[in-house]
């Protein structure tokens, strides 16, 4: 066994969902490729639709949240049950078919390249197809988390990551939606974990996104004032 399928075995999937039945089974088919359906955790966060249902339905280990506690929450829920089960690392992506799971190997083999500790996709070598707003707001996110965290990353708003669940473990989160996503980051940073990243597609279909630019954007600023603190 040569060291990416020993990673392999010992890498969890966490989806974190939130009315994600449209394409949660399919997510959750094509991931199955690359990692056992046992090791595909998917959170539904408080959906109104049947995420859960299908979630079960599909063969993956289902979690759930009763009420909406956001993004965040449901990461730290995911990488949290995939280090209880095992698992020294955890690769999360979002349920609406946006991240290609074709794109595990990727991580798989960064990882045997560095050794990262966390390691982050990057969307910003291809940014034809990205809506101007999108690629605006990830170039000035990813400065300010680069130097939090000190460390370059590219595309810090990439939810598609690979992550040491033993440097989760270490991390003290103390917001719960879109904003925990710079906050693991940055954190990790100071805690000095070695963060890499890995050029991956992103797929822009007809979903509506969840984010709201101003109230998120508002959460990440508070969340980088708050971080001169920690």
């Amino acid at each position: 066994m040569d060291r990416s399928e020993s990673i392999i075995e010992r890498t969890a999937v966490v989806i974190p969902a939130y009315n994600a039945a449209r394409h949660l089974a399919a997510v959750i088919d094509d991931v199955s490729v690359h990692i056992a359906r046992e090791r595909i955790i998917v959170v539904d966060d408080g959906s109104a639709d049947d995420s859960h249902a299908v979630a079960k339905g599909a063969g993956a280990l289902a979690l759930q949240h009763e009420v909406n506690q956001g993004k965040g929450a449901a990461l730290r829920t995911g990488i949290v049950h995939a280090g209880k089960i095992g698992c020294g690392f955890a690769i999360t992506l979002d349920a609406d078919g946006q991240h290609n799971p074709a794109d595990i190997p990727k991580f798989i083999g960064r990882w045997v390249e560095t050794g990262a500790d966390i390691i982050v996709g990057n969307r910003m070598s291809e940014v034809a197809d990205m809506p101007w707003i999108r690629l605006a707001t990830n170039r000035t996110t990813s400065w300010v988390v680069s130097r939090l965290a000190g460390a370059s990353i590219p595309d810090s708003q990439n939810g598609y990551r690979m992550i040491s669940t033993d440097i989760f473990a270490r991390i003290e989160l103390e917001t719960t939606r879109y904003d925990t996503e710079s906050e693991i980051l940055i954190k990790a940073g100071r805690l000095g974990a070695k963060i890499a990243s890995v050029g991956v597609e992103t797929i822009y279909g007809d979903e509506e996104s969840s984010i709201n630019p101003f109230v998120d954007s508002a959460r990440f600023f508070r969340m980088v004032v708050r971080s001169f603190f920690w």
